[in-house]
Formats: structure tokens, C-alpha cells, sequence
């Protein structure tokens, strides 16, 4: 660090300070609120409280809201939510809901092998490399993103609820998670000296299908075992008796949702300079399934993203979206909202980051996943808020909804799941193009993990 007169703080610039601070009875009067109260109570914006409303022009039947406690496991919620309106719909039934602990379970595992499979390919890194240690960071934290959804989809399909339920660890990931890490590490290292011993790559693998059997056993432990096949019968909000008998999680999905994941491209917004609009992208060693589709991304300027999923809430299809919750989000009131939080009132300084800024310096990236199943529009049909359904219970918000500005959701929202039809014909060729490839900890390769 350079050592010049002014690169340390000196006595008088101190005392600048703190005149400066004193000279302002609105300072006086932020110091006092504040260190009474949260600042967000001090800064929460009454105009914008007050102006907010949960009624849309546009609005998808209400189903009951789920709840993914203290786990990270959002976009499995958000993606089984949107699978379950299909499934209610040929269930023909008023309410149900989908496993997330069945698909926990696979994720995790599959998560493991595709860490292991990194480690692997990556002998040769040297152990205190950037991306040797990236790999290392988190192996089977809870989040995930859109592609890897249904990767685990179409392996292995989807199950009622009642069938795989909750566990203690399914509903409170962290110590499981520890658990298997340490263990995941530990096989790392295993592996890394096996190479430098000599085993030969078909040695690595017949050891790594060994390891997995252990993380399949310590997650039957935690999570149950997951069905193979289960016995399916259902009365129809008819109270009609239905009865399909055996039946396995791909066949449940085939028969009961039959929802086109092949139709769906993933979309995301990020205005920095290193993405061009219009080009396709993906993330180096981000995924779940080996072998199973990469994860890949079109970027695309926010009036196309928007206009899309403006579309699919017209045609009553529900959006799943990937976005940064933490950012302007008045909880307990469910509200997303840039102007949520007066902070340049409480500080007398003003936050000017845009959304280019933001990512590039660090400050917002995607963390939580939800459906956006409603919107409403103005007389010249453009959006001036959205519906969301959260994975948060029913306490928050409108018995679980959250209500989203517009202003939110263009700077806020990055990654967004939605059906080619309702893009423009011009940019569909391009996802058939090679995706450009970005390092593992580019900021869009961020997970959504939000509990």
C-alpha cells in the first residue's frame, strides 16, 4: 500500500467529519431513529406502501403456497410449482403438490458425481488454483438454476408429495450439507493422490462409483430412499375415485404433467459490457447432471425478456424467473420495490449503481428463485407490476404472493424461463449456435439459494 501524506486518515480530516456530521440536525435525527430501530424501518417509503396494491389485469388461479424453510432449494420449488399447475389441471384435482425432497435427493446426488467427475478432470490443477479451489468452495450447496431443473426432470421425473415427504434435513439443509462436504473433500484429496500414485483414469472411475455409494447412504439417511416405483390413487375435486396403480416418477410425469421442457429456452438480462446482446452463453463447470444439458443462456435486451413473459401470463402460463430477492425487498409486506427504502433520506446520500454496475463491482447477482403468475397492465398494455408466487409460506405478503414493481423487475431480475414461441423468430436460430464460455465465477453463474 502506498505510504504518502494522504493516503491515511489524519486527526484533521476527522474533525472535518465530524463537523460536518454535527451541523445536520436530519444526521442528528437518522443517528437517533437507527440506533433505536432497523433502518429499514426508519427508511421504508409510506408513498410506496401505500400506493401498492395486489390486484392485476391480468392473474393465474391462485394455488396453495409452498414453503422451503431453511434450505436453498428455490428454483426446485419454483420448478415443481409451475410443473404442478399442469398436473392440477389433468389431475383434475383442486390443490396439490409436487415432491421437493425427491428431487433434492437426486440433486444432491447427482451434484456429487459431477463434482467428483470435476475433480477428475482437474488432477492436474495445481491444489491452490483459482479454480481448484472454486471447485472446492461448495460442492453441494442447494441452489440451482433452470437447466439443471430439468436435467433431474427428465432423468427422473417428478412424484406427488406424499409419496417422498419432508425430512428434518430437507428442511434444514446446513448440517447435511456440511457433512457431505467434508466427505466429498475427503475424496478429493483421495483421488488427487491416487493420480499422483499412478491409477490410471478407469481406476479413479471404479473408485469414484465406491465413493458414491456412500453419499447415496448418507442421503437415504437424511432424506429417505426415493421411490423406484409407488402406488397412485386420487379422488378429482369431483370426488370421482382414479386409480393408475404402479407407476414410476417418469411415468407420473409423461401421464399426469406433461409439460414441454423442451420448449422452454432460458433467457437472462445482464447489461455489462463482457455480454453482448443476442449471443448465447454458458458457465464453466456449473451444473448437476453429467452429461445432461449445459446450461445455457441467451441474453437478451429487457424489452424482449419482458414482452415474453408478459405473453405467457396472457396465455395463462406461469414464468419461472431467477432474480436478486435481497435487493429493495420489504418482506413481511411482500414487496419488491426500487423506491421500498428511502436510504438517500436516512444517509443524505443518494445510491446511483445501475444494473451493469451492480454485477460488474459485485453488488447484485442472482440469488432466489420464484413464478411470476400474474401482471398488470395499463391502457397502452404495458406492465406496471407482476404477481409472484414465493417458496416463503403464507405469512408473507398476501398469504404468501409477493407484488413486484415494474421499475423491480428491470433491475433486479436476471435469468427467466420461457417459451420459444413467444420469442422473436429472429433470435431463435441463435440458440443453436455454440454458447460462448464463461469461468466458473462469472457473476452470472450465480445459483439461486435464497431461503
Amino acid at each position: 500500500m502506498a505510504n504518502n501524506p494522504s493516503s491515511h486518515i489524519t486527526k484533521e480530516q476527522l474533525e472535518t467529519f465530524e463537523d460536518a456530521f454535527n451541523s445536520s440536525p436530519k444526521n442528528r435525527l437518522s443517528l437517533n431513529a437507527v440506533t433505536k430501530n432497523s433502518v429499514h424501518s426508519v427508511a421504508l417509503n409510506r408513498s410506496v406502501v401505500a400506493g401498492t396494491n395486489h390486484t392485476f389485469s391480468h392473474e393465474l388461479p391462485s394455488n396453495e403456497i409452498t414453503e422451503q424453510k431453511k434450505t436453498g432449494r428455490c428454483w426446485l420449488f419454483s420448478g415443481l410449482n409451475v410443473l404442478r399447475t399442469e398436473a392440477i389441471r389433468h389431475l383434475n384435482v383442486k390443490k396439490f403438490e409436487l415432491s421437493q425432497t425427491y428431487m433434492m435427493f437426486w440433486d444432491k446426488l447427482e451434484k456429487s458425481n459431477y463434482f467428483l467427475e470435476s475433480v477428475i478432470s482437474t488432477v492436474r490443477e495445481p491444489i491452490n488454483g483459482r479454480l481448484f479451489m472454486f471447485l472446492l468452495k461448495n460442492p453441494i450447496q442447494d441452489g440451482g438454476q433452470w437447466d439443471m431443473f430439468v436435467n433431474l426432470v427428465k432423468k427422473y421425473g417428478v412424484a406427488p408429495k406424499q409419496v417422498m415427504p419432508e425430512t428434518q434435513s430437507s428442511s434444514d439443509s446446513r448440517v447435511m450439507n456440511a457433512i457431505i462436504t467434508a466427505k466429498l473433500r475427503e475424496y478429493a484429496a483421495e483421488l488427487r493422490r491416487a493420480h499422483e500414485q499412478g491409477a490410471n483414469s478407469e481406476v479413479l472411475q471404479v473408485r469414484k462409483v465406491e465413493m458414491l455409494s456412500i453419499i447415496y447412504r448418507m442421503l437415504s439417511i437424511h432424506l429417505g430412499q426415493p421411490p423406484r416405483r409407488f402406488f397412485w390413487q386420487w379422488h378429482d375435486k369431483k370426488e370421482e375415485f382414479h386409480r393408475a396403480g404402479e407407476i414410476t416418477p417418469l411415468e407420473f410425469f409423461e401421464r399426469y404433467v406433461q409439460y414441454d421442457l423442451d420448449s422452454i429456452a432460458c433467457l437472462i438480462n445482464c447489461p455489462t459490457a463482457d455480454k453482448p446482446f443476442n449471443k448465447l452463453y454458458t458457465i464453466e463447470y456449473l451444473g448437476n447432471v453429467v452429461d445432461g444439458r449445459i446450461i445455457r443462456y441467451l441474453n437478451v435486451e429487457m424489452s424482449v425478456f419482458k414482452q415474453a413473459a408478459v405473453n405467457m401470463i396472457k396465455a395463462k402460463r406461469p414464468v419461472w424467473f431467477g432474480c436478486d430477492v435481497g435487493k429493495m425487498m420489504e418482506r413481511d409486506l411482500g414487496i419488491l420495490d426500487p423506491g421500498i427504502y428511502d436510504y438517500g433520506l436516512v444517509y443524505g446520500s443518494e445510491f446511483k449503481f445501475d444494473k451493469a454496475q451492480r454485477v460488474d463491482y459485485g453488488q447484485s447477482m442472482m440469488t432466489h428463485a420464484m413464478v411470476l403468475t400474474g401482471v398488470d397492465l395499463d391502457s397502452s398494455d404495458l406492465p406496471t407490476k407482476w404477481r409472484v408466487e414465493n417458496s416463503w409460506g403464507d405469512k408473507l405478503g398476501d398469504k404468501g404472493f409477493f407484488v413486484m414493481s415494474d421499475r423491480w423487475f428491470n433491475e433486479y431480475i436476471y435469468e427467466i424461463a420461457l417459451e420459444k414461441k413467444y420469442l422473436p423468430d429472429k433470435l431463435l436460430p441463435i440458440l443453436e449456435t455454440e454458447p460462448v464460455r464463461l469461468p466458473p465465477w462469472d457473476p452470472m453463474g450465480a445459483l439461486a439459494i435464497a431461503p
